[in-house]
């Protein structure tokens, strides 16, 4: 982009303080020419009216976006959008919202949060020199994570959209985001996996046995996480006791988590229920969160409370999330923005309450959103590395519902890729099957795939248990489960 091609924003400070971090209420705005973005091939040039509008042409094809009406009309559009797209400041990000400041909330936290001092190592670049900074030998781990409080979902969603599946491999591993409950996440060399137990009855037994079945195969690291069938108060207590008493009788240090809506969960605290992490869906825009019922505030009230419950043994972050692309516009509340910079959106309200999970359930909205295994791919690759470089600590629901133009190759696939990236965890689903859900995942046997092709360990402290319980041994190889093994010990037999 041209000087002459940039807008031009005439402000009256009303604080005096001079020009704004970010598109902050105290500051007027007495004049805005939007500015366009343009490239030419030869003869023939390309003209966007505006930042999201560029966004949206330079982004991979997908299904949603089509249907949204914001995708490039051809792949020479595209491109074109990229070449304009490389050149845009990141400073440009700052003062044009893709979503205005005075109509959402999810805007107002990323511009109040931003951290000047943070961004300054990259506040010269273009995007495309982002880029560039990016993948250099001498970017690592600890760069990235200084400069992660100064950056925008925007400016990461931008340049993802000029890199290839392994430029977003190899940025995302170099990024590392820990977080602690009763063991710690997301470290080098480490994935963990969350026993994903769901029955569509919410049969306590069933549950059991599943999460059991999970243990033996040395899962649920990450979480032991039910989605109820039923979402009320009274079940979601009983869950919550159920995993409970598991992890107290043999001592697992891992958290327990029932999916329920987070206002549930805040009125099961306020029975005395035991809760580890307090769980919600959560997207990129206020009107797409209010959607699912839910606002910055009462994010922060039941963070408050389950803080307040001090159950953690190595650590306070209490908060679990799950996103997916398509969320915004699924609720009629994408405002013309494209489904991946409004993924990586929802990363901002995440990282902002401090939480040991968030995972994207990539395929699962279905293929209105992601077409096909190559868009799920790619989608899932892009939803690590955005969440990574913006500090969040980031899983991958790796899945795909029956009637997407996937399968389980696909997911193999993107499995490994993600292990490849340091996917901080994934999903152990009974043969892969959610039989509550009705979508494909990944099983409890495949993350033994990457521990034996990858080298991946678990969490430090669950291998340590796993050892200890000899379920797995040194070399990461499951160990036999005889009838007599303590997990399969009734605690009437272990008496």
């Amino acid at each position: 982009m041209n000087p002459s091609q940039q807008g031009t924003i005439v402000r009256e400070s009303i604080s005096g303080r001079g020009p704004p971090q970010c598109w902050q209420r105290r500051y007027r705005v007495c004049k805005f020419i939007m500015p366009q973005y343009r490239h030419s091939f030869g003869v023939r040039s390309f003209v966007f009216d505006d930042l999201k509008t560029l966004l949206a042409k330079a982004g991979p094809r997908r299904s949603g976006d089509e249907l949204a009406g914001v995708a490039a009309d051809s792949d020479e559009e595209r491109m074109a959008a990229r070449y304009a797209l490389a050149d845009v400041p990141l400073r440009t990000f700052l003062e044009d919202p893709v979503i205005p400041y005075e109509q959402d909330e999810v805007t107002r936290l990323i511009c109040e949060t931003h951290s000047r001092a943070a961004f300054q190592p990259v506040a010269s670049l273009t995007v495309g020199q982002f880029r560039e900074w990016l993948l250099s030998y001498d970017t690592d781990a600890v760069q990235l994570a200084g400069v992660a409080p100064g950056l925008t979902p925007e400016m990461v969603a931008a340049v993802s959209k000029l890199m290839r599946n392994q430029d977003l491999i190899l940025v995302a591993r170099k990024c590392q985001v820990t977080s602690r409950f009763r063991n710690t996440l997301g470290l080098p060399g480490r994935m963990a996996v969350r026993i994903q137990p769901n029955h569509p009855t919410d049969d306590p037994v069933a549950i059991a046995a599943s999460i059991l079945d999970g243990l033996c195969y040395g899962c649920g690291d990450a979480v032991i996480g039910i989605n109820p069938a039923t979402d009320n108060v009274d079940n979601t207590i009983l869950l919550i006791r159920l995993i409970g008493d598991l992890i107290d009788r043999y001592e697992i240090p891992t958290q327990s988590c029932v999916l329920a809506h987070v206002t549930t969960s805040l009125r099961a605290m306020n029975q005395g229920a035991p809760v580890d992490l307090v769980f919600q869906s959560i997207a990129g825009t206020e009107a797409a969160n209010t959607s699912f019922g839910v606002n910055l505030s009462l994010l922060a009230e039941s963070q408050a409370a389950a803080l307040s419950l001090k159950r953690g043994t190595v650590g306070d972050n209490v908060m679990y999330f799950e996103t997916g692309q398509g969320s915004c516009l699924s609720a009629g509340a994408h405002h013309g923005v494209d489904q991946q910079t409004l993924e990586a959106r929802a990363y901002a309200v995440a990282r902002h309450f401090r939480p040991l999970l968030v995972n994207t359930v990539v395929g699962f909205i279905g293929p209105e959103y992601l077409y096909d295994g190559k868009q799920i791919i790619r989608a899932g690759l892009e939803d690590h590395f955005c969440a990574k470089l913006l500090g969040v600590p980031m899983g991958c629901d790796v899945c795909y519902t029956n009637h997407s133009e996937a399968d389980q190759d696909d997911m193999d696939t993107l499995l490994s890729l993600l292990g490849m990236a340091g996917c901080n965890y994934i999903m152990g689903v009974p043969g892969a099957d959610d039989i509550m859900l009705n979508y494909q995942s990944t099983s409890f046997h495949d993350i033994h795939f990457l521990r034996q092709s990858l080298g991946l360990r678990p969490a430090p402290e669950f291998e340590d248990w796993l050892l200890r319980n000899g379920i797995m041994n040194q070399d990461l190889q499951l160990q036999p489960v005889a009838r007599g093994h303590r997990l399969l010990q009734s605690p009437h037999d272990r008496h």
